[in-house]
């Protein structure tokens, strides 16, 4: 029997903890963070550490999603939030594209376009277009305060096109197809998709996988510069990013293994994490601790606090079709979603908060609250909050079609 420890078993369903037991091999351990809910093959909130295998499917299609968070020596009566949410609206790109013509020019660009697999060099010109371009789902730019009044900025993101085709690309191959031919997905049930390290074709996935990571961190940063230029340029006092959406080598009970997290972050001991709650909860700054428990966990902790509806569920069921006059793919509802985002838009008014885009699918209800995920996962025992952040403006993509959303 493969070890495996969930955190909050009691709020986690029946179909997320399957999944993951249908991911183990006969030498994995699977984890489950209290955020846990079903996904693609792997569950979000999911580690599984393997002893020769990275997982494509386990990694996800949004390669080394994540979050940077950094303080700034601001305080709220230094800015004036509206008109920085509308400059953080007009000058970062949402969704689907660039709306604004600030490329910019990074060395993780060199690294892509000079790669000696001409299947990831043949992507520069994408990885160029959408370098600081943050899209849609639950990705987002947050101005917040702290406890001590100090303005923190946070986004939440990763590779975009770039790690999405890389997912795709590679199991594509898995299946004995060739780079770009389609991959049929199948089920979300079906079996993950593993490649051995041992092999080529795992080593090549690895490689690749690193620098959509690498990708993804510069995006993130080139995103909070720009904020921080709109901001004035003040004095960052702390700057924190991990991701959750990746593979790692690490030594667990004295042992080498390969750890897929999806939606889950690393909280080894002393590491800080952001963890965002939704767009109108505080979110949380925590360090790991070293503990029993935690390395049960694998030293694990969520990377949110966990959806407990679907974005069907929450907004309705729409058709995307592409509409030539607006030069987009436009929605057409087919059936109504139980989430009345107007009542949230106003909700939103009457904290103060400034809302820029979002929907009815990342509405706060569609989520647990994270401070009871919090307390499952083990406040005190494998993680500590040290700092809570009330968002003061908050911005999104709005109602638009994303092929690359995980």
């Amino acid at each position: 029997m493969n070890p495996v420890h969930i955190f909050g078993e009691e709020i986690i369903d029946d179909k997320t903890v399957k999944q993951l037991q249908n991911c183990l091999l006969e030498d994995s351990i699977g984890v489950l963070t209290a955020d846990g809910h079903y996904g693609y093959n792997h569950p979000i909130g999911g580690a599984i550490a393997y002893k020769n295998h990275v997982s494509v499917s386990g990694v996800g299609f949004d390669i080394g999603c994540g979050n940077k968070a950094v303080r700034t020596d601001l305080t709220l009566k230094d800015i004036n939030i509206t008109k920085i949410m509308d400059e953080i609206q007009r000058r970062i790109s949402f969704g689907v594209g660039r709306k604004n013509n600030e490329q910019v020019d990074h060395e993780v660009l060199a690294r892509i376009s000079e790669h000696p697999l001409k299947h990831i060099s043949a992507m520069a010109k994408l990885a160029s277009d959408q370098l600081g371009t943050v899209g849609s789902g639950n990705h987002f730019v947050d101005v917040m305060v702290d406890e001590d009044g100090f303005i923190w900025v946070a986004n939440h993101f990763g590779s975009r096109g770039f790690g999405h085709k890389i997912a795709s690309g590679y199991m594509a191959m898995a299946s004995g197809k060739k780079w770009g031919e389609r991959h049929k997905e199948g089920s979300m049930d079906g079996k993950p998709v593993l490649l051995r390290l041992d092999e080529q074709l795992g080593q090549e996935y690895w490689e690749a996988m690193t620098v959509a990571g690498a990708y993804a961190y510069a995006g993130r940063d080139v995103v909070i510069n720009k904020v921080l230029e709109i901001l004035g340029n003040p004095e960052v006092t702390l700057s924190i990013h991990n991701h959750h959406n990746f593979a790692w080598k690490e030594t667990h009970f004295g042992e080498q293994y390969y750890v897929a997290r999806k939606g889950c972050t690393p909280a080894f001991p002393d590491q800080l994490g952001f963890i965002g709650a939704n767009m109108r909860d505080q979110s949380v700054v925590v360090r790991g601790l070293e503990s029993p428990v935690s390395a049960k966990g694998l030293y694990s902790t969520v990377h949110g606090a966990g959806r407990v509806m679907s974005r069907t569920q929450a907004a309705g069921k729409k058709k995307w079709v592409f509409d030539k006059k607006a030069g987009r793919k436009i929605p057409t509802m087919v059936g109504g979603g139980c989430v009345n985002f107007a009542e949230t838009q106003q909700e939103m008014r009457n904290l103060q908060i400034q809302l820029r885009g979002a929907g009815a699918d990342e509405s706060p209800q569609c989520y647990k609250k994270l401070t009871d995920v919090l307390e499952y996962q083990g406040i005190g025992q494998t993680i500590e909050v040290i700092t809570k952040l009330t968002p003061v403006g908050v911005a999104m993509a709005g109602d638009e079609y994303d092929p690359y959303k995980d």
